[in-house]
């Protein structure tokens, strides 16, 4: 842990109220916020960003679960695979599609639609080069999926891709309600 988490008990007004909505929308007040109770007005922009992600939207919110799954992992942030991998057990996705998620599995697994793998090609992309999503890369895109979808879809992607790193850079650890949890997704740290 490189910074400490703000409890309940010695956090101010603002982090309260945005630790309220925080443990209403995810049952319990998790450490990715309590890091926030540092900086409440980020910790209130933080909250209202993710809870505006986590629901259905122009995607439905299994898809952009798929989403963040494959953009933290691909970041190697265990503390959000794990919790996403739980969300996305809650919704029904099946532990075997959550696994051919990993790698390039997803390309050829029988789980994901074309229009999944399209998505999921996109989420690699943009962790790999942003500026080079390729012609054919938007043309699939836009043979499933219309512009609002799209957006919300990189919106998703790189929410994501921030989240894995501002928890890493953080030290940000699973909560106790995670001890003995093993992840389907597993994260090499080297």
């Amino acid at each position: 842990m490189t910074v400490s988490y703000v409890e309940r008990e010695q956090a101010d007004a603002a982090t309260n109220a945005f630790y309220d909505k925080a443990e209403e929308r995810f049952e319990m007040l998790l450490n990715i916020f309590k890091v926030f109770g540092h900086t409440p007005e980020l910790g209130s922009v933080f909250t209202e960003l993710v809870m505006a992600i986590l629901k259905d939207g122009e995607l439905d919110w299994t898809t952009k679960e798929l989403l963040i799954l494959k953009a933290t992992h691909r970041n190697q942030c265990q503390y959000c695979v794990v919790q996403h991998e739980t969300l996305s057990q809650r919704l029904g996705i099946s532990q075997e599609k959550i696994a051919d998620i990993g790698d390039d599995r997803y390309q050829t697994s029988p789980h994901f639609s074309d229009a999944e793998k399209a998505l999921l090609d996109l989420t690699v992309q943009i962790g790999v080069d942003a500026n080079r999503v390729s012609k054919e890369l938007w043309s699939r895109l836009h043979e499933h999926f219309t512009e609002p979808q799209i957006v919300e879809a990189v919106f998703t992607i790189s929410v994501y891709i921030f989240v894995s790193k501002f928890g890493d850079a953080l030290g940000v650890e699973l909560e106790p309600v995670f001890s003995g949890v093993s992840p389907i997704l597993q994260v090499d740290h080297h």
